[in-house]
């Protein structure tokens, strides 16, 4: 087994010099740490692009001018082996936020002046010394709503600037014992496997609590919002949301890797689900609908403790004829 100390490495130096002050060379940076035909994943409007340079010039440039003086505000970072492809390949995991001075527009979203938190999480694969895959998925409408500019209706959860773990231990920088890891994974797993398609035929409380702890902590992204405990996270999540939807497709993803007591996994997209009315508080489109998801997740004990959860919101509304960000920032044009 593998300690990923070179993989970590590799991210955490290129991390370093990608927070350059502004007016770096960022085209240089990412060809520095990444392969030329880098597989870059992003959510709407980005999407998917090929190669470091253009994703430093549709991506991180722009954000560089908009968010000044930017920081990232890292909660949790774990490496490991993705289980999706027999444990061949090596990812690097890091989720927190991407802080800094909105001092000038974005994607047609208004500027405020004022400091603003972009969460985000983030799989890099790397190979031979090089980032060759990257899953980078932002929550752009809980940047809006903390600009003044909230896209969606009141949540059925609460709007937060999310913190990091309970436990604050979420930087694994050091090796852990594989043992810890494989048990994170086995407990994801769990999950994965009553989730299903939502016919383990048991009622919802009692099933989620075969695999999450008591007073488990559900971040969900802008739009759902965060909750707190099994009986209010099926009340304010789970339950609306399996009502509103039905066809949903066998789970699928990318890569699913776990290290200590966290773990994680992204898909493109997880799964699909036919819109039957009340998500969002949105009526029912009849239209199947796609979700780009990552899940971070914290393990306490053989249950799961906390959840951090990426939706790209603004592509699945898309999926349903809806461009919320087109026809937001075009208010007033």
């Amino acid at each position: 087994m593998t300690d990923f100390q070179a993989e970590k490495a590799l991210v955490r130096n290129f991390y370093a010099v990608l927070e350059t002050p502004r007016g770096a060379d960022l085209a240089k940076v990412m060809a520095e740490y990444c392969a030329p035909d880098l597989h870059w994943r992003g959510f709407h409007p980005f999407n998917e692009i090929t190669g470091p340079e253009t994703v430093a010039d549709r991506f991180w440039a722009p954000l560089h001018e908009s968010l000044t003086s930017m920081q990232r505000r890292e909660d949790v970072f774990f490496a490991g082996k993705n289980e999706i492809d027999g444990f061949d390949s090596t990812w690097v995991v890091s989720m927190g936020h991407l802080m800094g001075l909105f001092d000038a527009p974005w994607l047609g979203i208004r500027p405020t002046g004022k400091l603003v938190m972009l969460r985000y999480s983030e799989f890099n694969r790397v190979e031979n010394g090089r980032i060759t895959e990257t899953a980078m998925y932002f929550d752009i409408p809980h940047l809006m709503a903390q600009a003044g500019q909230d896209p969606f209706p009141p949540a059925t959860a609460a709007f937060l600037v999310q913190p990091g773990p309970l436990t604050h231990d979420g930087l694994l920088h050091a090796p852990c014992p594989p043992e810890e890891g494989q048990a994170t994974l086995d407990a994801i797993n769990a999950m994965i496997g009553d989730l299903g398609t939502w016919q383990l035929g048991l009622p919802l409380e009692e099933e989620l609590a075969r695999t999450w702890v008591q007073d488990m902590l559900w971040w969900g992204p802008h739009g759902i919002g965060a909750t707190y405990t099994i009986p209010r996270y099926a009340k304010q999540h789970s339950g609306a949301f399996r009502a509103s939807f039905t066809d949903r497709s066998k789970t699928k993803h990318i890569a699913r890797l776990a290290e200590g007591h966290y773990g994680g996994f992204f898909g493109w997209p997880n799964f699909t689900a036919r819109h039957m009315g009340g998500f969002m508080g949105m009526p029912a489109t009849d239209k199947p609908g796609e979700f780009r998801v990552i899940d971070i997740y914290r393990r306490d004990g053989d249950k799961l403790a906390e959840n951090w959860i990426f939706i790209d919101l603004l592509h699945f509304w898309k999926t349903q004829g809806v461009d919320i960000l087109e026809r937001y920032t075009n208010i007033g044009a």
